[in-house]
């Protein structure tokens, strides 16, 4: 097992979601973060006065997969959440040593 992480543009959401859910993904854990990357926060000005936002909001998006299509499943999500722009985000696989439902005691896959 392996779970998919990414971290994209906020208004990514919903494109990415219905992608995901199309490829056959059941269920994703999504959270708002913070944080920034290589665009290291921006100025904005607000009533003529400068303000540095050093960090910025995203969206952390969680999907357990079968160890043959977590590459698959990345790659809708990469092709989904991409804008072109600096900041669309990043997605990294790592492994699930053990999954277990809480409701059912189901373990490894079947818990997915």
């Amino acid at each position: 097992m392996k779970l998919v992480t990414a971290i994209i543009q906020p208004e990514m959401l919903e494109t990415v979601q219905k992608a995901l859910v199309r490829h056959g993904v059941g269920g994703m854990t999504v959270s708002e973060v913070s944080g920034y990357g290589r665009q290291r926060g921006h100025v904005e000005v607000y009533r003529g006065e400068e303000y540095t936002i050093d960090f910025i909001t995203k969206v952390r998006l969680e999907v357990l997969a079968d160890d043959e299509d977590a590459e698959a499943l990345a790659g809708v999500l990469i092709q989904a959440a991409r804008t072109g722009q600096v900041g669309d985000g990043k997605v990294w696989i790592i492994p699930v040593d053990t999954l277990v439902r809480v409701r059912t005691g189901e373990s490894g896959t079947a818990a997915i």
